[in-house]
């Protein structure tokens, strides 16, 4: 927005940069409407993942026998304790379960961090001086957004279903008609099952959204605070907003520790049987 124009109100403000950049402007033709499908969450899931990927590929290409190196160091500490997680907890075998792990753990890591960015960094700084227009929504965050977190639970999910097929075979099925009260009542066990599934993917990647859109809102609330022209305006907005920056770091490692921890927990659960 120019200085010509009016300042937006505080509603406007934060409906500005709670909106994202989509395909919803694109005429829609066809049974697939992609009409929300958020391109900037699509763009840094990805490049959050290709980070992540090259940190850790580089980690083990530069990892010595030696006296290691401080960031060799710090990824020898990240891969014992996801490892370690991995084996208490799934009893079976980890050769790809703790990879996996360690890869949820260091992407929505990522993912959590990009909330650390200036929440006018792109449509008043970066934007005008590209020439885009300040007014086109743009969101950093992916796991901000419902899409975003829900889609890394649905792919956990798929990777319960696997494992529940791939080490009990029949007895998959078996599990989903005859536990927990036997095979008289059958249609309740099926109805419960599926009950359970929905909530764990669902808890799951709620969790993660909850706890990362409330913080972006409240980074938003203290921007707002900064806007004021008075000198308490001032003063409040660097305070609370240097508080709970360092409260966040806390949030954002959390979090991506728990979506692990509740990912390896639902593979062990694939392992064992009812």
């Amino acid at each position: 927005m120019s200085a010509t124009e009016h300042a937006p109100t505080a509603s406007e403000y934060i409906s500005h940069h709670l909106g994202h950049l989509s395909t919803s402007h694109i005429p829609q033709e066809g049974l697939w409407d992609m009409s929300i499908l958020n391109i900037d969450t699509l763009i840094w899931s990805i490049t959050c993942g290709v980070i992540g990927s090259l940190l850790l590929y580089m980690a083990g290409r530069r990892a010595t026998s030696g006296v290691p190196g401080r960031f060799q160091s710090a990824i020898e500490m990240l891969v014992e304790m996801v490892d370690n997680q991995a084996k208490s907890i799934v009893h079976g075998d980890t050769t790809f379960i703790a990879p996996m792990a360690l890869s949820v753990f260091v992407w929505v890591a990522l993912m959590n961090s990009l909330d650390f960015l200036p929440v006018d960094l792109f449509s008043q700084w970066i934007f005008p001086v590209l020439g885009i227009s300040s007014e086109i929504h743009h969101r950093v965050v992916p796991t901000a957004d419902l899409n975003g977190t829900l889609g890394i639970s649905i792919g956990v999910f798929a990777l319960m279903i696997y494992y529940g097929l791939k080490i009990k075979g029949a007895g998959f099925f078996k599990e989903l008609f005859v536990a927990p009260f036997g095979p008289m009542l059958f249609p309740a066990n099926l109805l419960l099952n599926l009950v359970e599934y929905a909530a764990k993917t669902f808890s799951l990647g709620m969790r993660l959204f909850g706890n990362m859109f409330a913080g972006e809102l409240l980074f938003l609330l203290i921007a707002l605070l900064g806007s004021t022209a008075t000198l308490f305006g001032g003063i409040g907005h660097l305070v609370a907003g240097s508080i709970w920056a360092i409260f966040h770091i806390l949030i954002v490692f959390l979090q991506a520790f728990i979506f692990m921890m509740l990912t390896l927990v639902y593979m062990g659960q694939a392992h064992e049987g009812h």
